[in-house]
């Protein structure tokens, strides 16, 4: 066993870790976006969550993203994967199973966000289930599992498609058939603003997920060798800083005042475009898909808005808009010395090609995560006798409704309940 292959597994493994511990930063941000009515249900149904994907992707994800002998959809090995050495690897394939895992478990907490405030804790439990073993894997290998896509020559390095544009996907079915929550529209058609409870933890949240997305993009090397990760990851934060820049400036210019909700927003649409192409593309382009992420997504959040559609933690535009954006980009900005998958980019005489199976990409990976997700939730609907809790249980909030106890006890409880227990 030689010093690259342990290197190799060290690093992997690392980015891995950080990978995981994004969710912790997922929690900060949905509880943060939303109402401290519904914060204690929103961090425990995070590691719900991502503990039963983990078990579906070990069951049957993995084999089904990087199986042998497959379909059209899926590989047909590799199931109930038990720790053996994959062929063909230069570092521990424990290791690659463990960063893989870490993935599909974002992609699904990307999805959940669509839920927020008011579905029943028994969704969430069955569409994981069914996004993690059905949706999730079927795009993945698609794209990373030498699938069609990738035959084509798909560049999507760390997941601007394969996890986000999935994930957002899901989330807009989601949105749909549950509804807009209490309040947030008016017969008139236009939007109230449900503000979060806490900026402080939202900021937090960004910041977890933004060191967090140096194990999502630069250890996607999968490997130390020639140091190529320290680029990816150098591209990784020009990306988000000018993302976080942009959205800012965009807001204080169009609003008078410079919002700090959409200079967060900004940074993460900034992450999740440089996703598809950080090992694809020159620092420059970095810097300028970052920014037009960071302007993107403050437009998107007002035409979900107008189209009266109620996206409490703006999944739909930070993780689709910039996700469908992010792997577009490299159509345009793949540089030929960089473009170890497919052709370079349109800017760099290239040609159409590339950009053409780049939107083919996005077309047909969203198209197929919204239309399962749409049909399992659907059916949810009517085999469960609804996707979303009561009325007077969504006013109550999910954490006393769903789980019998506040995530803030001391400011709920009254003061003879606070005696009393």
């Amino acid at each position: 066993m030689d010093s690259v292959y342990l290197l190799n597994s060290l690093w992997v493994v690392l980015g891995a870790i950080l990978v995981i511990l994004m969710q912790g930063g997922f929690i900060l941000l949905e509880a943060g976006s939303t109402r401290m009515k519904n914060a204690g249900h929103i961090a425990g149904k995070t590691i719900f969550t991502f503990g039963l994907a983990s078990l579906i992707f070990w069951s049957v994800g993995f084999g089904f993203i990087f199986g042998d002998n497959g379909n059209f959809f899926v590989g047909l090995s590799h199931f109930f994967y038990s720790g053996y050495e994959l062929e063909g690897m230069n570092l521990s394939s424990s290791v690659f199973f463990l960063f893989q895992l870490a993935f599909a478990g974002i992609a699904i907490t990307i999805a959940l966000g669509g839920f927020a405030e008011r579905a029943k804790l028994s969704v969430y439990l069955v569409f994981t289930v069914l996004f993690s073993a059905l949706v999730y894997p079927v795009v993945a290998h698609w794209i990373w599992g030498g699938g069609w896509l990738a035959e084509h020559g798909k560049q999507d390095f760390a997941g601007s498609t394969v996890v986000h544009l999935t994930g957002a996907m899901a989330a807009l079915a989601a949105t749909i058939l549950l509804k807009p929550r209490i309040g947030k529209f008016n017969q008139d058609g236009s939007a109230n603003n449900i503000f979060g409870h806490n900026q402080v933890f939202t900021a937090l949240g960004v910041l977890v997920l933004w060191i967090g997305w140096f194990g999502f993009n630069a250890a996607s090397t999968l490997g130390v060798e020639d140091g190529f990760f320290g680029y990816v990851a150098l591209n990784t934060n020009l990306a988000a800083a000018a993302g976080a820049v942009a959205a800012l400036l965009v807001s204080w210019a169009v609003l008078g005042k410079s919002d700090v909700p959409t200079m967060l927003n900004g940074a993460l649409a900034g992450l999740v475009a440089i996703t598809a192409s950080c090992a694809f593309v020159e620092t420059w382009a970095a810097v300028l898909i970052g920014f037009v992420a960071g302007i993107l997504v403050f437009y998107s959040v007002r035409f979900f808005e107008k189209k009266r559609i109620d996206d409490p933690i703006y999944a739909l535009s930070v993780h689709g808009a910039a996700g469908v954006w992010g792997t577009i980009s490299t159509g345009f900005f793949a540089a030929p010395e960089l473009a170890t998958v497919g052709k370079p980019g349109l800017f760099y005489g290239g040609g159409f090609e590339q950009l053409g199976v780049q939107v083919m990409g996005v077309g047909v990976s969203g198209a197929y995560a919204f239309i399962v997700s749409f049909v399992i939730l659907y059916a949810a609907k009517k085999l469960m006798g609804g996707l979303r809790v009561t009325e007077e249980e969504e006013i109550m909030g999910l954490d006393m409704s769903e789980h019998g106890s506040y995530g803030y006890p001391e400011v709920f409880l009254s003061k003879e309940d606070k005696i009393s227990s």
